[in-house]
Protein backbone atom coordinates (compact mmCIF):
# COMPACT_ATOMS: atom_id res chain seq x y z
CA UNK A 1 0.00 0.00 0.00
CA UNK A 2 1.56 3.55 -0.81
CA UNK A 3 2.86 6.07 2.16
CA UNK A 4 0.30 9.04 2.72
CA UNK A 5 2.03 11.82 1.19
CA UNK A 6 2.32 14.50 3.30
CA UNK A 7 0.58 17.47 3.34
CA UNK A 8 2.41 20.28 1.11
CA UNK A 9 3.75 23.54 2.72
CA UNK A 10 1.73 26.35 1.43
CA UNK A 11 3.72 29.71 0.82
CA UNK A 12 1.71 33.19 -0.04
CA UNK A 13 3.62 34.93 -2.63
CA UNK A 14 2.94 38.50 -4.15
CA UNK A 15 3.58 39.44 -7.37
CA UNK A 16 4.60 43.55 -7.36
CA UNK A 17 5.79 46.22 -9.74
CA UNK A 18 4.06 49.53 -11.51
CA UNK A 19 1.52 49.08 -13.75
CA UNK A 20 1.84 47.69 -17.17
CA UNK A 21 5.88 46.09 -16.05
CA UNK A 22 3.86 42.66 -17.22
CA UNK A 23 2.96 41.14 -14.00
CA UNK A 24 0.02 39.01 -15.38
CA UNK A 25 1.69 38.03 -18.05
CA UNK A 26 4.57 37.16 -16.49
CA UNK A 27 2.14 35.33 -14.29
CA UNK A 28 -0.06 33.24 -17.25
CA UNK A 29 3.50 32.01 -18.35
CA UNK A 30 4.34 30.63 -15.24
CA UNK A 31 1.00 29.01 -14.69
CA UNK A 32 -0.09 28.09 -18.29
CA UNK A 33 2.83 28.72 -20.45
CA UNK A 34 0.44 31.57 -22.49
CA UNK A 35 1.74 34.76 -23.55
CA UNK A 36 -0.95 37.46 -24.55
CA UNK A 37 -0.21 40.73 -25.95
CA UNK A 38 -2.72 42.71 -24.41
CA UNK A 39 -4.58 42.20 -20.77
CA UNK A 40 -7.00 44.31 -19.41
CA UNK A 41 -5.15 46.42 -16.36
CA UNK A 42 -5.31 44.45 -12.78
CA UNK A 43 -8.04 45.79 -10.52
CA UNK A 44 -7.45 44.47 -7.12
CA UNK A 45 -6.09 41.34 -6.61
CA UNK A 46 -6.25 38.19 -7.80
CA UNK A 47 -4.43 34.56 -7.08
CA UNK A 48 -3.32 31.67 -8.13
CA UNK A 49 -1.95 27.84 -6.94
CA UNK A 50 0.95 26.23 -8.19
CA UNK A 51 2.95 23.14 -6.93
CA UNK A 52 6.74 23.66 -6.96
CA UNK A 53 9.05 20.63 -7.16
CA UNK A 54 11.86 21.90 -4.87
CA UNK A 55 16.20 20.56 -5.45
CA UNK A 56 16.10 18.59 -2.77
CA UNK A 57 12.59 16.24 -4.16
CA UNK A 58 9.83 18.09 -1.38
CA UNK A 59 7.33 19.83 -2.68
CA UNK A 60 5.72 22.94 -1.57
CA UNK A 61 2.34 24.74 -3.05
CA UNK A 62 2.88 28.60 -4.03
CA UNK A 63 -0.31 30.96 -3.48
CA UNK A 64 0.85 33.86 -6.01
CA UNK A 65 -1.03 37.12 -6.08
CA UNK A 66 -1.18 39.09 -9.00
CA UNK A 67 -1.57 42.42 -7.51
CA UNK A 68 -2.61 46.36 -9.48
CA UNK A 69 0.42 48.16 -9.75
CA UNK A 70 -1.44 51.58 -10.26
CA UNK A 71 -0.78 53.93 -7.21
CA UNK A 72 -4.11 54.60 -6.25
CA UNK A 73 -4.02 50.94 -5.33
CA UNK A 74 -0.85 50.92 -3.59
CA UNK A 75 -2.61 51.21 0.10
CA UNK A 76 -4.98 48.52 -0.73
CA UNK A 77 -1.83 46.38 -1.43
CA UNK A 78 -0.61 47.08 2.42
CA UNK A 79 -3.49 44.65 3.41
CA UNK A 80 -2.41 41.66 1.56
CA UNK A 81 1.37 41.71 2.54
CA UNK A 82 -0.16 40.41 5.59
CA UNK A 83 1.36 36.50 6.21
CA UNK A 84 3.21 36.98 2.55
CA UNK A 85 6.74 34.86 2.26
CA UNK A 86 8.09 35.96 -0.86
CA UNK A 87 7.77 38.58 -3.37
CA UNK A 88 8.74 39.05 -7.22
CA UNK A 89 9.62 42.45 -7.30
CA UNK A 90 9.03 43.63 -11.48
CA UNK A 91 10.54 46.47 -13.51
CA UNK A 92 9.75 47.29 -17.35
CA UNK A 93 13.21 47.46 -19.00
CA UNK A 94 11.39 49.98 -21.81
CA UNK A 95 10.40 52.22 -18.97
CA UNK A 96 12.90 54.30 -16.52
CA UNK A 97 10.01 54.74 -14.01
CA UNK A 98 9.09 51.62 -13.12
CA UNK A 99 13.14 51.05 -12.23
CA UNK A 100 13.27 54.14 -10.13
CA UNK A 101 10.13 53.01 -8.75
CA UNK A 102 11.85 49.81 -7.41
CA UNK A 103 13.31 51.42 -4.23
CA UNK A 104 10.03 52.86 -3.06
CA UNK A 105 8.67 49.33 -3.51
CA UNK A 106 11.34 47.76 -1.34
CA UNK A 107 10.32 50.77 1.12
CA UNK A 108 6.88 50.07 1.42
CA UNK A 109 7.81 46.01 1.64
CA UNK A 110 9.77 47.02 5.06
CA UNK A 111 7.44 49.34 6.53
CA UNK A 112 5.12 46.37 6.53
CA UNK A 113 6.72 43.25 7.02
CA UNK A 114 9.20 42.85 9.83
CA UNK A 115 10.52 39.47 9.01
CA UNK A 116 12.97 38.91 6.97
CA UNK A 117 11.10 38.05 3.85
CA UNK A 118 12.19 36.33 0.18
CA UNK A 119 12.42 38.58 -2.51
CA UNK A 120 13.55 38.23 -6.23
CA UNK A 121 13.91 41.09 -8.86
CA UNK A 122 12.90 40.78 -12.20
CA UNK A 123 13.96 42.70 -15.01
CA UNK A 124 10.85 41.82 -17.87
CA UNK A 125 10.43 42.45 -21.05
CA UNK A 126 13.80 42.33 -22.46
CA UNK A 127 12.71 40.54 -25.86
CA UNK A 128 12.17 43.84 -26.21
CA UNK A 129 14.17 45.90 -28.78
CA UNK A 130 13.81 49.91 -27.26
CA UNK A 131 15.65 49.18 -24.01
CA UNK A 132 15.99 52.24 -21.51
CA UNK A 133 17.33 50.15 -18.27
CA UNK A 134 20.65 48.28 -19.20
CA UNK A 135 21.78 45.38 -17.35
CA UNK A 136 24.14 46.74 -15.55
CA UNK A 137 22.07 49.27 -13.82
CA UNK A 138 19.62 46.36 -12.75
CA UNK A 139 22.57 44.25 -11.80
CA UNK A 140 23.87 47.28 -9.51
CA UNK A 141 20.28 48.53 -7.79
CA UNK A 142 20.12 44.34 -6.99
CA UNK A 143 23.31 44.10 -5.57
CA UNK A 144 22.73 47.33 -3.25
CA UNK A 145 19.92 45.65 -2.30
CA UNK A 146 21.55 41.94 -1.86
CA UNK A 147 18.72 40.70 -4.31
CA UNK A 148 18.73 38.09 -6.55
CA UNK A 149 17.74 39.61 -10.04
CA UNK A 150 16.52 37.67 -13.60
CA UNK A 151 16.59 39.38 -16.76
CA UNK A 152 13.61 37.94 -18.00
CA UNK A 153 10.78 38.02 -21.11
CA UNK A 154 7.33 36.45 -20.43
CA UNK A 155 6.75 36.87 -24.06
CA UNK A 156 9.77 34.34 -24.86
CA UNK A 157 9.71 32.26 -21.94
CA UNK A 158 12.99 33.64 -20.25
CA UNK A 159 14.06 32.63 -16.85
CA UNK A 160 10.13 32.98 -15.59
CA UNK A 161 10.03 29.49 -14.16
CA UNK A 162 13.54 30.14 -13.23
CA UNK A 163 12.76 33.76 -11.13
CA UNK A 164 9.89 31.69 -9.11
CA UNK A 165 12.23 28.47 -8.54
CA UNK A 166 14.99 30.63 -7.13
CA UNK A 167 12.03 32.51 -4.64
CA UNK A 168 10.33 28.94 -3.68
CA UNK A 169 13.89 27.43 -2.55
CA UNK A 170 14.56 30.51 -0.37
CA UNK A 171 11.59 30.57 0.93
CA UNK A 172 11.78 26.97 1.72
CA UNK A 173 15.35 27.26 3.29
CA UNK A 174 14.54 30.62 5.35
CA UNK A 175 11.43 28.64 7.66
CA UNK A 176 13.41 25.85 7.75
CA UNK A 177 15.36 28.42 9.92
CA UNK A 178 13.42 30.99 10.64
CA UNK A 179 10.01 30.82 13.24
CA UNK A 180 6.76 32.37 12.57
CA UNK A 181 7.08 35.38 13.84
CA UNK A 182 10.70 35.73 12.17
CA UNK A 183 12.73 35.10 15.08
CA UNK A 184 15.55 32.47 14.42
CA UNK A 185 15.26 28.92 15.93
CA UNK A 186 18.02 28.28 19.10
CA UNK A 187 19.76 25.38 19.29
CA UNK A 188 18.59 22.34 21.17
CA UNK A 189 15.31 23.66 20.34
CA UNK A 190 13.52 20.17 19.92
CA UNK A 191 10.49 21.05 17.93
CA UNK A 192 10.66 23.18 14.54
CA UNK A 193 8.39 26.31 14.50
CA UNK A 194 6.37 26.21 11.38
CA UNK A 195 6.69 28.93 9.07
CA UNK A 196 3.17 29.03 7.43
Amino acid sequence: MPEKSKKEKSYKVLLLGDSTVGKTCFLKRYLDDTFQDVYLSTIGFDFKFKTVTLSNGNQIKLQIWDTAGEERYRTIAKSYYKGAHGIVLIYDITNKNSFKNIKKWISQIKEELSNKISIVLVANKIDMPERIVSEEDGKNLANSMNLQIFEASARDNINVSEAFQELAEDINNKCLTVGARGTKLKKGDNEKKKCC
